[in-house]
């Protein structure tokens, strides 16, 4: 501002809860993070499939991380607060306290993570009824949507759980309650994983069917009958005792709150994209496909190829010489072996399915497991990097596969926007380019699930007038990424095999049902 004073600057902080740990950020109105910290968060697995965490760890690392990024800042200057977290189910008796949701009846343990696969037996039961409100998830619910994990409490845990329980949170209205007191769910949380409908809400007729009639009788209380669009604010804002727990004033607005990866949809997909050449300049939003690269979508199934092979001690020790993660080293090791060919071709004969937890979208199949095929004796570095390229090929052909699932159903998909830990992987990015044939937009700010949360909590600030203003003003492309096109046949080709994989599976596995 000339001839006058400064405006003070205006602050938000964003914090995301993720599979492993909680992070925080300081953000300022143009979008960048000026602070970051991160807390590590626990994780039991008392049996195969059940996966709990505690909502009183995270709240309490959600508070660590908090304090951590307003270090030294005039908290006058703090204007908003948003959350994001994964889907997965907090369960509360009726005075707000943990109640267990495992046989081992330990109520610290009140948290089923979204990855917990429990529930087949009654996915399966709901998924049979055919209602109607299944063609809002894709024609088939997951197992690891709230439905099937709810009739899993009251079928196994009616005592101890299920009669006690005042309230079901989905994990980031759970956040947002604790920050002001306001049972008031997400819109986004809602339609996305408990069948709520932004028209019509809730459709009694489906809870009765599959035998949770409970929550029709007493109006929805338990899992939500005030549902408000995210980032809409909150009550009166941070209460006295979350102002304590967060290092922050009393009365600082709070955003109605996203799932994960939506929050990094939000910080990315609404980039102005002014000068880089790219089709969805001046199309609308809907143009743009946002890939959040976090756990549930690739990290698990990298880990697991590359930290489960013979020759993965020596790239820990390779990678530690060098200073290099173990993904850095494997990058600059398939250089040094593709010769003359683009490294892609590298894995002419290896071909991976990645769904070694089942697939979610877009056959949302429970059922379905990795494969691999083309594997040699030789258990080598060079055998080693070509099965982790393989695995980052069959992640991005995956995303192939939703979109053209997403351009079946009428979307029409010229751009991807990527974030999330692996959007930092040049390989990750360049091969779902390539597989893709579409360009690839990187944010300027590589954490944008933390910018996506701040853009809540700027939204409810009033500092913006709505969260597509808050988007353009926010989020800045930091580069582009386009296809190689001369590659698009050998990819064209990859693809086939992928698509043969799962059908392989899918034929193997009735021949083995088959009585």
């Amino acid at each position: 501002m000339s001839g006058g004073e400064q405006k003070p600057e205006r602050y938000y902080v964003g914090v995301d809860v993720g599979t492993g740990s909680v992070r925080a950020a300081l953000v300022d109105q143009s979008g960048v993070l000026l602070a970051f910290a991160d807390q590590p968060i626990k994780k039991w697995e008392p049996q195969f499939n059940h996966h709990e965490q505690s909502s009183e760890d995270i709240w309490a690392a959600c508070c660590v991380v908090t304090k951590k990024v307003v270090q030294g800042i005039d908290l006058n200057q703090i204007r908003g607060l948003g959350f994001d977290a994964t889907c997965s189910l907090v369960v509360l008796d009726k005075r707000f306290r943990p109640l267990p949701v495992n046989h081992e009846e330990d109520s610290h343990r009140n948290v089923i993570m979204w990855l917990d696969h429990r529930a087949v037996s009654q996915v399966n039961r709901i998924n049979e009824t055919k209602h109607s409100v299944l063609q809002y998830v894709g024609g088939v619910m997951s197992v690891e949507m709230q439905a099937p994990k709810l009739l899993w409490l009251k079928e196994n845990l009616r005592e101890t759980c299920w009669d006690k329980a005042g309230h079901f949170f989905d994990l980031p209205d759970f956040l947002s309650w604790k920050a002001t007191g306001v049972t008031a769910r997400s819109l986004c949380s809602l339609v996305c994983k408990w069948t709520y409908s932004a028209e019509r809400g809730w459709d009694d007729s489906f809870w009765k069917m599959i035998g949770l009639e409970d929550f029709v009788a007493d109006n929805y209380s338990k899992i939500g009958n005030q549902v408000l669009p995210p980032g809409v604010s909150l009550g009166n804002g941070l209460t006295p005792e979350a102002a304590r727990d967060l290092g922050l004033l009393p009365g600082i607005a709070v955003a109605a709150s996203l799932i994960d990866a939506h929050a990094g949809g939000l910080g990315v997909i609404g980039a102005d994209v002014k000068g880089h050449g790219l089709v969805c300049e001046g199309q609308p939003v809907t143009s743009r496909l946002a890939v959040i690269c976090g756990t549930s979508s690739c990290h698990m199934g990298i880990d697991h190829m590359v930290e489960g092979h013979a020759a993965f001690p020596e790239l820990q020790v390779k990678a530690t010489a060098r200073c290099q993660s173990v993904y850095a080293y494997l990058n600059s090791h398939l250089d040094l072996i593709k010769k003359a060919q683009p490294v892609g071709f590298l894995t002419v004969d290896l071909h991976v399915w990645p769904d070694f937890h089942g697939n979610r979208s877009p056959l949302a199949d429970l059922t379905l497991k990795g494969m691999v095929t083309g594997l040699k004796l030789s258990q080598d570095l060079d055998d080693l990097a070509i099965l982790y390229l393989a695995t980052v090929q069959a992640i991005a052909l995956g995303t192939r596969f939703i979109i053209e699932a997403m351009e079946a159903a009428g979307h029409s998909i010229s751009t991807l926007f990527l974030c999330g830990g692996l959007s930092k992987n040049p390989l990750f990015v360049q091969m779902h380019a390539d597989i893709t044939g579409m360009p690839v937009v990187l944010s300027q700010e590589v954490e944008s699930v933390l910018v996506g949360a701040a853009i809540l909590g700027a939204c409810a600030s009033g500092d913006f007038a709505s969260v597509q203003e808050a988007m353009a003003k926010m989020s800045k492309v930091g580069k582009v990424v386009f296809p190689r096109l001369q590659d698009k046949k050998y990819y064209d080709k990859k693809y086939q095999v992928f698509l043969k994989l799962v059908e392989h599976q899918k034929e193997y596995l009735a021949i083995m049902n088959d009585n």
